[in-house]
């Protein structure tokens, strides 16, 4: 399997895992906790988790590029 293939399928993992997690963001009751983290915790932990998706689905788009000009097989 190609590594532009490998990292586009993290890259949707990672970005369903922060939507997991701004969905627990906003579900989070009266008490701000959802399976003990609180609501802050849980948006910044889905901000990181969006960057993280962001970067490596810009790796991909490099690594597609060099694929397609012979330079990485």
């Amino acid at each position: 399997m190609k590594v532009s293939k490998v990292l586009h399928m993290i890259s949707v993992i990672v970005g369903f895992v922060g939507i997991g997690t701004l969905i627990m963001a906003t579900i989070a009751g009266q008490t701000n906790l959802v399976f003990g983290f609180t609501r802050e915790h849980l948006l910044f932990c889905s901000i990181i988790v969006f960057l993280i998706a962001i970067w490596v689905q810009l790796a991909t788009i490099h690594h597609t590029i060099l694929e397609r000009k012979g330079e990485i097989i």
